[in-house]
C-alpha cells in the first residue's frame, strides 16, 4: 500500500447470515493493518455486521457485495444489494443506532434500485502503555 493511494478491496458473499463473518474478518483484517486500536477494529467488525444484518432480508438478488477503501488513516466500507420497492433502512431501528454509534458516519442510499451503506472510521493514534 502506498502513501496517498486508495487501496480498494472487493467481496462478493451470498445474502446469507453463514456468511456474514467474511466481510467481518475482512474488515477486521484490514483495521489491524492500518494502525486502529483493538478497540476501532471491534467497533468496525460490529459495523459492518450491522450493515449486512440490515439488508440480508432486503437483497433482492440473494447478493452483498463489499466495498473496503483503504486511504491512512481512514477506512471506509460499503455494503450494499439490490433492494425491492426502494425499500431504505429504518434509521430509527436498534441496528441502525447501533451501526451510527460504533463508527464516525454511516449514511444509507439508494441509486437505481441498488442500497449502499457506507460506513467510515479513522484510525487515531495508539496509546503506549
Amino acid at each position: 500500500m502506498s502513501m496517498g493511494r486508495v487501496d480498494e478491496v472487493r467481496l462478493s458473499i451470498p445474502a446469507d447470515g453463514a456468511y456474514i463473518a467474511v466481510p467481518r474478518s475482512v474488515v477486521g483484517n484490514l483495521a489491524a493493518r492500518n494502525d486502529f486500536t483493538l478497540d476501532a477494529i471491534d467497533d468496525l467488525r460490529i459495523a459492518v455486521d450491522e450493515a449486512c444484518a440490515l439488508l440480508l432480508p432486503e437483497a433482492a438478488d440473494g447478493v452483498l457485495d463489499c466495498v473496503f477503501l483503504i486511504e491512512p488513516p481512514k477506512l471506509l466500507v460499503r455494503v450494499s444489494a439490490i433492494v425491492p420497492n426502494g425499500w431504505t433502512p429504518d434509521t430509527d431501528s436498534f441496528g441502525w443506532t447501533v451501526l451510527t454509534a460504533l463508527v464516525e458516519s454511516a449514511a444509507a442510499e439508494t441509486i437505481d434500485g441498488r442500497l449502499t451503506i457506507t460506513v467510515t472510521a479513522t484510525a487515531t493514534a495508539t496509546e503506549s502503555l
